[in-house]
């Protein structure tokens, strides 16, 4: 073996190639990774029933999930709000809620900063007799340069997604992108600088809002999730959980409804 050889093999090792692409009819969720689509490891979405003070939100992205996967005129997507009151989870429930229907509807979940190779997964999905929701977690920009990628992929650019694709996209910014009141300040038009923050945020033709979990609907959601594992439910233990957190929050009434398990001697 000569030196050529040896050093592309030791390349070859340090940066194996990609794993082969998964069947994109067959499973209920991938990934996008590294230029091919890998069936996700397990896709477990909570049942809707379990996702309390969110109806309105749910009723309106299961509408438009269900006539993605029908062929339909769909939105994309824009779950906006305070952390942890259930935006990832409810987009995958209504994925779940879809496919137990029989619909012809998967997830593809894209890595925040692999926005760029979104119009190679437009190209591998196109042609699947198939709707794919893509799916961009807790996405958020440091400045609006940085979202036009995306704003062209949304709408009026050259690549835009293909029919059987809408993104939908979860962030704690209601804008994606932060405000910067100097820049606003120092602009030519400080009106164009606030348009172009909006601007991005105004290619999603859905739009849904999720507010900070008052102290009734946090005791609820501990309720329910206690109730369909068979949990003792204690409202007092759960604020007091609340409180050493600092937050209520479904994820919040999640983790302490995992603890009271944990101590009940139980699995989840």
């Amino acid at each position: 073996m000569d030196d050529l050889t040896r050093i592309a093999a030791a390349l070859e090792r340090l940066a194996p190639p990609p794993p082969p692409a998964a069947d994109p009819l067959a499973h209920p969720a991938y990934v996008w990774r590294d230029g091919v689509l890998v069936a996700a490891r397990a896709f477990a979405p909570l049942p809707l029933d379990l996702l309390h003070g969110v109806e309105v939100q749910r009723d309106l992205l299961l509408a438009n999930l269900t006539r993605l996967s029908g062929g339909h005129a769909a939105q994309d997507v824009l779950l906006w709000g305070a952390r942890g009151t259930g935006k990832s989870a409810l987009v995958k429930a209504c994925v779940g809620a879809v496919q137990t229907t029989g619909g012809p509807l998967a997830l593809i979940e894209v890595a925040a900063d692999r926005l760029d190779s979104l119009p190679a997964l437009f190209d591998a999905i196109a042609a699947v007799p198939r709707s794919f929701v893509l799916f961009l977690d807790d996405l958020g920009f440091d400045a609006a340069a940085d979202a036009r990628t995306l704003r062209s992929l949304l709408e009026g650019g050259a690549e835009a997604r293909p029919a059987n694709a809408r993104l939908v996209v979860t962030s704690n910014r209601r804008h994606l992108i932060p405000r910067d009141v100097h820049e606003q300040e120092n602009a030519i038009n400080p009106r164009d600088a606030v348009d172009d923050h909006m601007a991005l945020a105004d290619r999603f033709g859905l739009s849904l809002g999720f507010h900070v979990v008052d102290q009734p609907l946090y005791l609820d959601i501990v309720r329910g999730y206690a109730e369909r594992h068979g949990l003792p439910f204690d409202a007092q233990d759960a604020l007091l959980w609340a409180n050493r957190r600092g937050s209520r929050s479904g994820r919040v009434a999640w983790q302490y409804v995992v603890d009271l398990a944990g101590r009940a001697g139980k699995s989840l």
